[in-house]
């Protein structure tokens, strides 16, 4: 499983890195033809789109790593069985957090499906919802391997005492 994971990983953190190249693209053709005096009206859409994309990959990738922004008052100040239930518990939540992204992310999808961008008519903003529900499931799968690592910790943890 572990494979999967990291493969899921990189997977995502490539289609982070690609979605911030377009956005940094998009951003800087919008400054060039501006300063030309050219409008071009799409790469607004284009860069705020892909942004957003960026975003929440890079945010479950972040979430994989545990990089995110946490607060760790209890955490450090917490040792043993104290410090692991708090670990499993602080991921059951973010777990839960991820099955509500997920959940509410397709109904977003599917309300949002038809409505095109208002610059480049022949995209669906469904591309753009669908960024939710799958850094969700992907914030799910990761938040399940630290769940199954939390209680490998608490059972070492008991064993131990």
């Amino acid at each position: 499983m572990r494979k999967a994971v990291a493969w899921i990983e990189k997977v995502q953190l490539m289609i982070g890195v690609a979605m911030l190249v377009i956005f940094f693209t998009a951003v800087i053709i919008q400054v060039s033809t501006r300063f030309l005096g050219i409008s071009v009206i799409w790469t607004g859409d284009v860069a705020r789109y892909s942004f957003i994309w960026a975003i929440f990959m890079g945010a479950s990738v972040m979430i994989y790593r545990k990089e995110h922004f946490k607060f760790d008052f209890l955490y450090t100040k917490f040792k043993g069985r104290l410090r692991a239930s708090l670990s499993l518990f602080n991921d059951t939540v973010i777990f839960l957090f991820s099955f509500a992204l997920f959940y509410y992310g397709i109904d977003a999808v599917t309300n949002f499906w038809n409505y095109n961008w208002a610059s480049l008519n022949f995209m669906k903003m469904g591309y753009v919802w669908i960024a939710v529900p799958v850094m969700g499931l992907t914030m799910m799968i990761y938040m399940a391997e630290h769940i199954v690592d939390d209680i490998k910790g608490l059972l070492k943890k008991e064993a131990k005492q």
